[in-house]
């Protein structure tokens, strides 16, 4: 059973609408109606405040929570169409598909020269991996700005403020959990 589908048992047995639980837990309509349909898991902070709404806790919540299918996915090079220019320096490709149902978003980062990427802050909790595949670029993560050629790795955490740029580049950024 996935965690939406536990919430959804649960809240059902506290004989609470959707809404309800939406406004005692301060955790929006939208998303917990994404996690009771198996479209996103949600972050360890709503789990936290769904549970609070639920008068349970975490162990319960998580205690008939199967581990999920093993998942295999092979994506060739030619079939990846999922690609977004952020101008014409500065390009990402999509590594994987069907990131709602993944815990990890990897993506390809092409930076041309003198380009950079758009400047980005995610919400607490969300952690970045760059490994630097050729070439090398200005990775500037909050006030601080870290100089990376072939062969380096950055991990930071997302919340801070940042972007790459101002070299020509390949990485590889790994997102968790996935921001979409």
């Amino acid at each position: 059973m996935h965690v939406g589908a536990i919430i959804h048992k649960l809240r059902k047995s506290k004989k609470m609408t959707l809404l309800e639980l939406s406004n005692d837990s301060d955790v929006a309509l939208a998303t917990l109606s994404r996690m009771e349909n198996g479209k996103m898991t949600g972050t360890l902070e709503s789990h936290m405040k769904i549970c609070k709404a639920l008068e349970t806790n975490l162990p319960d919540l998580y205690k008939d929570l199967s581990a999920s299918k093993k998942i295999v996915e092979l994506r060739p090079r030619v079939t990846r169409a999922d690609v977004f220019v952020h101008d014409n320096k500065a390009a990402f490709e999509m590594l994987a598909s069907n990131f709602m149902n993944k815990k990890m978003m990897p993506v390809l980062i092409k930076i041309g020269k003198s380009g950079r990427t758009h400047s980005e802050e995610t919400k607490i909790g969300v952690e970045r991996f760059i490994y630097i595949l050729d070439g090398k670029v200005e990775a500037n993560i909050g006030v601080n700005k870290y100089d990376l050629v072939k062969g380096d790795t950055l991990y930071f955490e997302s919340s801070l403020p940042h972007h790459s740029g101002l070299g020509e580049a390949r990485l590889i950024s790994v997102t968790t959990p996935p921001v979409v």
